[in-house]
């Protein structure tokens, strides 16, 4: 029985960075000693085991054969005969096929090593195109690696994958959990255009690969391209190091221009209705959690309005808190500011240009709080007049702040 280090966190020590997992792969063993040494099984696909102690994670040495389609139709052995070099073999990308034995030498049949030290990422074999889920894991490499290139062999044989459709059997909860792992990275933006260059965006996200060639008007973007204007939010959004609702509203919050009629472009009426829409539809069907998908839609349907808050009446500016729930959900508000500056800022030569909207909406917030509701309905004896009453309130109040200057902090 031996046990070697492998993957990420042989990765990651070479490449000199923080390692956050350890994974191990036991060559020589089965399941019946791995349980009589007190590990823990964990896997149900394949044999993975807890350490008793350290609670990281052994995998039995194993060989995989496509059985279907998808990246759960394969057949699995992980008989004790099965060798080191015959795992690695499974992996995706060479980088990822590298083992530590336990006196430290390093195992590097495919020569993950020269291709870290060349900054590429490429496949380790063939039956790389078994398992569609390497097509979003390589893109979500790209991101985390941004000074990384993918292999042009890598790249064809990707496209191959798309096109004899093998993307179109990824289950939502997998690629969701892909895209937002990639969002988190410091350069999302890499994560999409390695979607697009294989043709899988289209396949994944069609609504989102619909913005790229799509003008915007160049004195508001002088970036034009709304898909390159999208991209340049995502990065500025990881820059912040914002929350992934974030991330994710800011993806989406445009996509209502990729149905602009050819007539408007390069402006964009009512892009935030049809926004709201598609944002609705992708969210549903990547079963995105609630947290992301109500912010996604939030930023789509009220951003607008955000950018305009120095030119709304004091009426308008209440119905904008009212109807984003800023009251009750100050917090989800915040992260509605942080994706409109995102939005603001992430133009070409945009980056340090004033954007006093989000100052203003929370003195404006705040001023609202101060508004006393209830003492407002105790007051009242017509009840059907209350709703009123308190609106009438909250806006004299937005009233006498503006009074003060729209622009100041």
């Amino acid at each position: 029985m031996q046990i070697f280090t492998v993957g990420g966190a042989v990765r990651d020590e070479l490449l000199g960075l923080p390692v956050q997992d350890r994974d191990h792969v036991v060559v020589g063993a089965s399941p019946r000693e791995m349980l009589a040494r007190g590990f823990r099984q964990v896997g149900k696909d394949f044999p993975v085991f807890l350490h008793p102690q350290s609670h990281e994670e052994y995998a039995l040495a194993r060989t995989e054969r496509k059985a279907g389609h998808g990246y759960h139709g394969f057949a699995v052995d992980a008989a004790p005969t099965v060798t080191l070099v015959e795992d690695l073999a499974r992996r995706d990308l060479t980088i990822n096929a590298i083992a530590r034995a336990a006196d430290g030498e390093l195992i590097d049949p495919y020569h993950g090593i020269d291709d870290l030290q060349a900054r590429v990422l490429r496949h380790v074999g063939p039956a790389f195109s078994e398992d569609p889920v390497r097509i979003l894991r390589v893109a979500r490499f790209a991101a985390r690696f941004a000074d990384f290139r993918v292999a042009a062999e890598t790249l064809l044989l990707m496209q191959g994958m798309v096109t004899a459709g093998e993307v179109d059997h990824l289950v939502s909860e997998r690629v969701w959990q892909e895209l937002a792992r990639g969002l988190m990275e410091a350069r999302p933006s890499r994560m999409f255009e390695v979607l697009r260059q294989c043709g899988a965006l289209a396949r994944l996200l069609p609504e989102l690969d619909a913005l790229f060639g799509v003008p915007q008007r160049a004195e508001c973007h002088p970036e034009v391209d709304t898909g390159v204007h999208v991209m340049l939010v995502v990065d500025l959004s990881a820059q912040r190091r914002c929350a992934l609702p974030v991330r994710w509203a800011v993806l989406l919050h445009d996509l209502g221009k990729g149905l602009t009629p050819a007539a408007d472009l390069p402006r964009h009426p009512g892009h935030e209705a049809r926004s709201v829409r598609l944002a609705g539809e992708v969210c549903a069907r990547l079963r995105v959690p609630v947290a992301c998908r109500d912010l996604a839609l939030l930023v789509a349907r009220h951003h607008g309005e955000v950018h305009r808050a120095l030119e709304l009446a004091p009426a308008a500016v209440v119905r904008l808190l009212e109807g984003c729930d800023a009251l009750r959900r100050p917090e989800r508000f915040e992260q509605l500011l942080e994706a409109c500056s995102c939005d603001f800022h992430g133009r070409v030569g945009w980056l340090d240009v004033p954007y006093p909207a989000p100052a203003l909406l929370r003195r404006a917030l705040a001023a609202v709080r101060q508004v006393d509701a209830a003492a407002l309905a105790a007051g009242c004896s017509e009840p059907a007049l209350i709703s009123q009453r308190v609106f009438a309130a909250r806006v004299a109040a937005v009233e006498e702040l503006l009074a003060g200057g729209r622009g100041a902090a």
